[in-house]
C-alpha cells in the first residue's frame, strides 16, 4: 500500500491562508503540516519528509516592499541548495497567490529545477506586479487549462475559482518569453471569457482583473511539476463555497479540490 504524501504547506509572518490549505490537502488525502518558515530555518533537513512542497495565499512580511519579495528572498538565500535539492527529486510544488509571487521572485519560477542556482542572484525574467485598476480586487474568474503535462491539472480543461491580490499582473522582460512558455507548455491557467476563449491582443478587465500578459494566471515548469497561479483553489473545495452554489444547482465537492487530488494521487 502506498505511503500517505507528505505536504509541507511553508508559512511566513503575515501568511493567512494556510489552514485552508492544510484543509484541502487533507480532504485530497495527503497529510499536511503546517510549517513556519522560522521552524524550517532552524532544522532545513526537515523539506526532506515532504513528497510535496506549497506556499500558500496571503500577505507575507505585509508585502510591505513588495509581495513576496522578503519571503522569496529567504527562502532564496537560505533554504537555496535544499530547495534546489527538492527540486531536482520527484517532487512537487505548488505557490498560490502569495505563494505564486514567492515561486517568481526566488527564481523557482519560470525555470524550475532546470534553471535554479541557489544563491542571493539571479536574472529575473517576469514577475507579477500592481493590477492595471491600481488596487485590491477579489471576484471569481472563468480560467481556461493550457499545460496539459501539468501534475496538478490532470483532466481539468476549465475551471472557476475565486481570486483575491493587488499585484496579479504577470509581466515580462522579453515578450519572446511567452513565445517559449507557449512552445514548453507553461502556461498553465488563462484568465477567460465565459465560453472558455482566452484571448492574447485583448485584455478584457472583465474577465482578466489584473492585465496580466497573454491572460496568464498560472504558470508552470517544463516538467510540470510546479505550478504557480493567483486565483484560489483551496476556498473552491465544496460546491458550497460558490456564492451561486444554489442557483447553479452545485453540489458535492468544488472544482478547486482536483488540484489537490491531482498532486496526491502523482504519488499513489
Amino acid at each position: 500500500m502506498t505511503a500517505t504524501p507528505r505536504i509541507c504547506v511553508l508559512r511566513a509572518p503575515g501568511t493567512n491562508c494556510d489552514p485552508e490549505t492544510c484543509y484541502a490537502f487533507d480532504q485530497a488525502g495527503g497529510a499536511a503540516d503546517n510549517v513556519h518558515l522560522f521552524e524550517l530555518l532552524e532544522a532545513p533537513q526537515r523539506l526532506r519528509d515532504y513528497q510535496i512542497l506549497c506556499i500558500p495565499g496571503g500577505f507575507s512580511y505585509g508585502d510591505d516592499i513588495g509581495a513576496g519579495v522578503i519571503f522569496a528572498a529567504q527562502i532564496r538565500r537560505q533554504l537555496g541548495d535544499l530547495l534546489h535539492e527538492h527540486l531536482d527529486r520527484d517532487t512537487l510544488t505548488l505557490g498560490i497567490c502569495n505563494g505564486f509571487q514567492v515561486l517568481l521572485k526566488s527564481g523557482i519560477l519560470p525555470g524550475g529545477s532546470k534553471d535554479w542556482t541557489p544563491g542571493p542572484e539571479y536574472e529575473r525574467q517576469a514577475t507579477l506586479t500592481w493590477n492595471n485598476n491600481g488596487k485590491y480586487t477579489a471576484r471569481w474568474v472563468e480560467l481556461v487549462a493550457d499545460s496539459p503535462q501539468n501534475v496538478f491539472l490532470k483532466g481539468i480543461d476549465r475551471i472557476e475559482m475565486p481570486l483575491a491580490h493587488a499585484e496579479g499582473k504577470l509581466c515580462v522582460a522579453d515578450p519572446a518569453l511567452v513565445d517559449n512558455w507557449r512552445e514548453n507548455s507553461q502556461i498553465a491557467l488563462r484568465y477567460c471569457d465565459t465560453s472558455g476563449k482566452p484571448s492574447d491582443d485583448i485584455l478584457d478587465e472583465q474577465f482578466n482583473p489584473n492585465g496580466s500578459v497573454a491572460n496568464i494566471a498560472g504558470l508552470g515548469d517544463a516538467s510540470g511539476r510546479v505550478l504557480g497561479l493567483m486565483p484560489h483553489p483551496e476556498r473552491f473545495i465544496k460546491a458550497t463555497h460558490h456564492p451561486q452554489w444554489t442557483r447553479k444547482n452545485l453540489s458535492g465537492e468544488g472544482d478547486g479540490l482536483k488540484l489537490f487530488q491531482n498532486a496526491v494521487q502523482y504519488f499513489a
